[in-house]
């Protein structure tokens, strides 16, 4: 294909860039209820955040970016012209990188999600044909943005109606925080890992059985409740605090449970969402390799280790604007109402991930924060911040279908001169 090298570096340079968007944005989904909840410093917090969403996307990110790069667009309708496809992949690269910005900016939580399968459905409907977008595959996927809110929701409220049955309307919630936490932990131990192994490892070639994958869920699940109990050891009641505040004790407690729901959401954040940024891209450098728009090439482990360098990159550098909004401003979060909506959060996003399903982080993690609230009230949400995130939502598929129309054509003038 002529260009080819010039295409290929594009489609890196812009998927790096789209990733750095997910990392300024979409962070917010893994990291804005551990910091709103003052469990995690935002030091820490990114320090957490580097290390497990690199290795949510490298180790688990293959099977959500295989829907990505076939299943939006009919591919077959440009069997005669595979470098439409190879432009429109670009220009979706770069239309969701720039929304990304400016929703960062303005500090809006998007969904990356919504934003590049707005870009490519723009793409597919104007330049190839509306017949060419796969519409029984995006109204699945559209169903699960509906769906995904709901469950996190659910799977949240749920959490924390648990815990204070357990803990908090008891007669010691103390004592009860250090008999029952490590459940929990084995919990987000034993999610976490069963995804991971039954659904993640295929493409690095490790394929384990049903029953292989459970063991080993169990056995790390087992190991993070037994280093999880040793941390709880050492919280001791705190008088002073607990006069200030009932269950500041208690609070500590989760707190140090909080710090593994984190590395959980983290590590399914990146399962997830480096799918956005590297299925363009893998689309891309196996058309321009091969000429052939229909050929089912494996994602490279490069292209994977490049979305999330991206990621991670853009968490640090711009994360913070984001943060601050989910973490702060929806609803007054505490470590307990915080693990609750990350658990929540984190179990409904790995099992989509491990089932193909490209949902929305962020419609998940604030389906989860509206859980909490609800169990609460709802005078205990802020519905100004709410109905903004809402309209912020509604315009995110629209922006990216605009834009990648846009760049598609400024792409196709520069490559055909």
């Amino acid at each position: 294909m002529e260009h080819a090298t010039l295409l290929i570096i594009l489609a890196c340079a812009f998927g790096f860039f789209m990733a750095w968007g997910i990392g300024a944005n979409d962070v917010a989904n893994a990291m804005g209820t551990s910091v709103g909840s003052r469990a995690l410093t935002i030091k820490q917090a990114f320090i957490i955040a580097v290390i497990f969403e690199f290795l949510g996307a490298t180790l688990a990110g293959g099977q959500v970016t295989q829907t990505i790069q076939k299943g939006i667009i009919d591919a077959s309708l440009l069997a005669d012209s595979p470098e439409i496809l190879v432009y429109g992949m670009i220009a979706a690269l770069l239309a969701t990188g720039t929304w990304l910005l400016a929703a960062t900016y303005l500090g809006w939580p998007v969904s990356t999600t919504h934003t590049i399968i707005g870009s490519l459905v723009g793409f597919g409907a104007v330049i190839i044909g509306v017949s060419a977008v796969q519409w029984s595959q995006v109204s699945v996927i559209a169903i699960s943005w509906v769906l995904s809110p709901l469950l996190g929701g659910i799977f949240a409220y749920l959490l924390f109606i648990s815990v204070q049955t357990l803990i908090f309307n008891t007669t010691d919630p103390f004592r009860n925080a250090k008999r029952y936490v490590p459940f929990y932990m084995f919990l987000v131990g034993f999610i976490i890992t069963l995804v991971t192994t039954a659904k993640g490892l295929k493409h690095l070639g490790l394929p384990l059985t049903g029953f292989q994958s459970v063991l080993i869920a169990v056995g790390v699940g087992a190991l993070v409740a037994c280093i999880g109990s040793l941390f709880l050891r050492r919280i001791k009641i705190d008088p002073k605090a607990n006069r200030r505040f009932h269950f500041a004790s208690v609070e500590r407690v989760f707190a140090v449970l909080m710090v593994f729901t984190a590395c959980a959401t983290a590590f399914a954040h990146g399962s997830n969402d480096v799918a956005n940024a590297v299925g363009p891209l893998a689309a891309v450098v196996n058309i321009v390799g091969t000429g052939d728009v229909l050929g089912q090439a494996p994602v490279p482990f490069w292209a994977l280790l490049l979305g999330a360098t991206g990621i991670v990159i853009g968490l640090v550098t711009y994360g913070h604007k984001v943060i601050t909004t989910v973490g702060k401003k929806i609803t007054h979060l505490t470590p307990s109402r915080g693990f609750a909506a990350t658990l929540g959060a984190a179990t409904t996003v790995v099992l989509a991930s491990g089932t193909g399903l490209p949902v929305s982080t962020t419609h998940v993690l604030v389906g989860a924060i509206l859980g909490v609230g609800m169990a609460r009230g709802i005078a205990a949400l802020n519905m100004r911040v709410v109905n903004q995130i809402f309209l912020s939502w509604v315009v995110t598929l629209p922006a990216g279908a605009f834009l990648s129309v846009l760049f598609f054509y400024l792409l196709r003038s520069l490559f055909n001169h």
